[in-house]
Formats: C-alpha cells, sequence, structure tokens
C-alpha cells in the first residue's frame, strides 16, 4: 500500500499541489527519490534518515521508493524534508494514514530531528486553506501560517513533538496570531533644507504613484528625499499587506510571521546583477523589484548600474510583474513598484560649478548620461533638477512643513483616486490607461492646446504624452480639482526633460 502526503512546489508566488508517495515494497535494501528533484530535495533522504534515527527509529530493510508526483514538475528546496518523513513515518505504520491525509506539510530537517523553517510557509497556508486542509509547519513560522484564516496550523518544534501530538499523548499549543508592526518612518522631510522644487515633485511622486528621478550634485540631498518618501506614502491595505508579505515569504525574509503595513523600500548598491535586481538566479528567487512591489525601489548613482541590468527593468515598470524564462520553468514575479532614482549630472559632479567642474565639461556630462537608456528615462514621469545646497541654507531654521503635512496631502489625493478607480482594478494615477485615461486625464481646451504644443516642441513619445496626462491629473487631485486645466499640464511640462536631438 502506498502512504499519500500532501505539500506544495513554489513557482513564483503559485503554489502548486505536490503528493509525496511512499512505497515500501520487498526487495534489495534500498531508498530512492523520485519525482524531478533538485539536489537540495534529493538530498533529503540523508536527513529524513538521520532524523528517524535520531527519534530511535531504523527504516526498513525494504526497497522504499519516493515519488514527487506530478513527476515532470520541478522539486526545488528544503521544505520536501518533512512530508517525505510523514509519508516514510506512515508507510511504516507509525503515523496514521488517514489522519495525515488532512493536512499539508512543509518544512526542513535537521539531523538530530528537529523542524527548521523554510521559505514559501504563508504560500503554503494559504494553498492549505483553499484545498480545505490543515497545515504542519515549523514552530518558528506558525505565527506566519496564521495569517491563512480558517486552517488548523500544527506547528511543531521537532518530530518527537509532532508524532506524540498526532497520536494525542501531546498536545502542542496553537500558533500566536500574526501582528502587523505598525510604518515607521525613515526620515522626515524637515531634514531638508531647502530644495522646494524638488520636495514637490517628490510630492506629487507620492500622491499618484509616479517614478521619479533626481539629477544634481554630490551632497545635494536626494538620497534623504528619497528615504523620506515612505513616510509620506499612505499605510498598505491589509490586501496589499498580505500581497507583499507573500513576496517576502517566498525571499525567506519574513521575520516572525511579522507583516508591516509600511511599503516596502529597496536600495540596491550599483553593483547589482540583472538576476539580483529583476529575479532568477539557479534557484529561481524575487528580485529587488518585486521585493520593492507596491513600494518604492531606489536607485541611487543611476548611470553606476550595468545598462543591461538598469534595461531590465523597462518590461517590468510598464507591465508592473517580471517573468523569469528559465528551460524547465516560467515562473512570474509581481513587480508594480514606483522607481526614484539619483543621479550626478556628470562623472565629477559638479557640471556647471567653473570653480569645481572637470575640463571636460560638456561632454563628460553627454557621456555620462547617455549611459541611462532613453526608453528607460522615457518610463520616468518626474524630472527634477536639484540645486547645490548652500551654507546659508544649511544655516536656515528647519522648514514648519514636514512629511506630516505633506502625508495628509497625499492621503486626501489618494481616497479621491481610490474612489475614482474603484471596481477598475487600478490603484493610482499612475496606472491610468486607454478608456479610464481618456475618461479621468483629458484637460480642458486651454490645457490640451499648451500641451499639444509641448509634445511637439519637446518631442513626447506616446508613452510621455500619456504619462504628463497622468502627472496633470495627479496635480489636479492634489488642489481639489474636477478638472484637469492649463496649470496643472504646465507644471506637468515643467518636470519632463526635453528630448535630445540626433
Amino acid at each position: 500500500m502506498v502512504a499519500l502526503v500532501s505539500t506544495v512546489a513554489y513557482l513564483g508566488l503559485d503554489a502548486r499541489a505536490v503528493e509525496v508517495q511512499c512505497q515500501i515494497a520487498p526487495g534489495l535494501p534500498a531508498f530512492r527519490l523520485v519525482g524531478l528533484p533538485d539536489k537540495a530535495v534529493g538530498e533529503s533522504r540523508e536527513r529524513v534518515q538521520s532524523a528517524l534515527a535520531a527519534l530511535g527509529l531504523a527504516l526498513p530493510p525494504k526497497r522504499i521508493t519516493i515519488n514527487l508526483s506530478p513527476a515532470d514538475l520541478p522539486k526545488e528546496g528544503s521544505h520536501y524534508d518533512l512530508p517525505v518523513a510523514l509519508a516514510l513515518l506512515a508507510a511504516m505504520g507509525v503515523v496514521d494514514r488517514e489522519q495525515i491525509a488532512d493536512y499539508l506539510a512543509v518544512g526542513e530537517l535537521a539531523l538530530d530531528g528537529r523542524i527548521i523553517a523554510s521559505p514559501g510557509v504563508l504560500l503554503a497556508a494559504l494553498h492549505a486553506s483553499g484545498a480545505d486542509k490543515g497545515l504542519i509547519c515549523p514552530a518558528a513560522q506558525g505565527t506566519e501560517a496564521r495569517w491563512a484564516s480558517g486552517i488548523d496550523v500544527i506547528a511543531a518544534p521537532n518530530l518527537v513533538s509532532l508524532l506524540n501530538h498526532l497520536k494525542g499523548t501531546q498536545r502542542l499549543p496553537p500558533p500566536a496570531p500574526g501582528e502587523a508592526d505598525p510604518p515607521r518612518r525613515m526620515a522626515d522631510l524637515k531634514q531638508v533644507k531647502g530644495q522646494e522644487t524638488a520636495k514637490r515633485a517628490l510630492e506629487i511622486a507620492a500622491a499618484g504613484g509616479h517614478n521619479l528621478l533626481m539629477i544634481g550634485p554630490p551632497g545635494a540631498g536626494k538620497s534623504l528625499m528619497a528615504s523620506c518618501l515612505p513616510g509620506i506614502l499612505p499605510e498598505l491595505t491589509p490586501a496589499e499587506a498580505l500581497e507583499v508579505s507573500m513576496v517576502a515569504s517566498v525571499a525567506g525574509l519574513l521575520e516572525d510571521g511579522r507583516i508591516s503595513r509600511a511599503r516596502p523600500f529597496r536600495s540596491p548598491h550599483h553593483s547589482a546583477s540583472m538576476a539580483a535586481l529583476t529575479g532568477g538566479g539557479l534557484r529561481v528567487r524575487p528580485g529587488e523589484v518585486s521585493l520593492a512591489h507596491l513600494g518604492v525601489l531606489f536607485l541611487d548613482e543611476l548611470p553606476e548600474f550595468q545598462r543591461a541590468v538598469l534595461d531590465s527593468l523597462r518590461q517590468p515598470l510598464e507591465a508592473g510583474e517580471v517573468s523569469v524564462a528559465r528551460a524547465n520553468a516560467h515562473v512570474t514575479f509581481p513587480a508594480r513598484v514606483q522607481l526614484v532614482a539619483a543621479m550626478n549630472p556628470c562623472r565629477c559632479g559638479h557640471l556647471g560649478d567653473p570653480a569645481l567642474g572637470c575640463s571636460r565639461a560638456p561632454k563628460c556630462a553627454a557621456d555620462y548620461q547617455s549611459k541611462v537608456s532613453g526608453p528607460l528615462l522615457d518610463r520616468i514621469d518626474l524630472h527634477v533638477e536639484v540645486d547645490p545646497v548652500s551654507a546659508a541654507d544649511l544655516a536656515l531654521p528647519p522648514p514648519a512643513e514636514g512629511s506630516d503635512e505633506v502625508a495628509a496631502r497625499v492621503a486626501a489625493a489618494r481616497a479621491i483616486q481610490t474612489a475614482r478607480l474603484a471596481g477598475s482594478g487600478r490603484r493610482n494615477n499612475a496606472e491610468l490607461d486607454g478608456e479610464l485615461l481618456d475618461r479621468h486625464a483629458t484637460p480642458d481646451e486651454p490645457g490640451r492646446r499648451l500641451l499639444l504644443q509641448a509634445a511637439e516642441a519637446m518631442r513626447l513619445s506616446a508613452r510621455g504624452y500619456t504619462r504628463m496626462l497622468r502627472v496633470a491629473r495627479t496635480i489636479a487631485d492634489l488642489g481639489g480639482s474636477e478638472t484637469v486645466s492649463r496649470v496643472h499640464v504646465a507644471e506637468a511640462l515643467s518636470y519632463r526633460r526635453m528630448a535630445p536631438r540626433a
């Protein structure tokens, strides 16, 4: 007879059902594991055998076959250890087969029988909830599993306590409910002296979810303003927080099952590879653009990134997801991010300053800025020049308006957008397209004429044209205006750089 235990395989944020089948048959002693396992799964034989030996159990001197079905689905990760051990114990008669059939199991085994945390437990819990099953998982991740409502969670620290619980000789306590951490502010806009134009652009970007590029000399406050952005963005809704936590769970970054209502803020170094930024690797994992889903991806020193790495962001920025194609798998991760980038105007950073600038200006600026491709720049809605900060500016008292005041205006604008876009599947103005763009962002006649004239003079692409409409709609929302007028279009155009001539 074959013993069966349910588990899952992770493909992006999709948990696929996997059935672990164990058969103990007469024959020469052997322990085989089949079903397209990777090296980590294949090595589970040694971990399972050692864990059972720690319990005082020896494998029967027969032919043991473990099959991971469906056999054509690649199996990756160490979370198959626990279901393989349970299937083997059920086949040996140590565990009741009917009882274990009501649960889905995930977890890695230590050689001494401890059940160790593994990535993706939240996805497994959600899958178990949909399949009307309970979940057996490591004790360290019981809180994480509790975010999936309506399922029986057995969070066991080791195999001994799990077996005693299943036999009724010991009662494992139910895991504590998960907690949502309140947002923590990284920096406050009161720390920024001067830079009123850049702060206004930051407010517009936050209100509409627009991409932003800041260009200025070193020490002008670009990184500081970028770190202020999470503090003026609205909190994640419960549904959004769960969506973000699913990505963190797959990446193994969800600590103690705690979900945060703060929007993610990721700031990878400019030496990051394409796989690190967009996802991939030998075992496909989400990259920085997916870890920043529904939050901010900050790229400092933008031209210092490899050009191919930057261009790999073009499709995710447009589609809101990133697809990683491999010979044996095609994995899709969400990537609805707000890109904020900062760069110096040239390599030395002091273009236009005769005292500090290098002798190669302005050619050095053209060479340096050309490292960022035009198609990527075309996907950035707001381009703002950040002026150097003088000693006189630094000596001024802190500004009266800080992140709290700006966050209130951003929240009011976002509330308008939420009401306007209810039922459309869109979250903010940066996602307007097609009929929604025509219905809600078409300017009045003076604004339309100005936009057409500017589009011709600035040589805006079709993408640039629609992005200007989105920004103008956001500016109108911040002003509480129902219609997009000429003044809103004019301000939106002021944040757009003219396309370079061939």
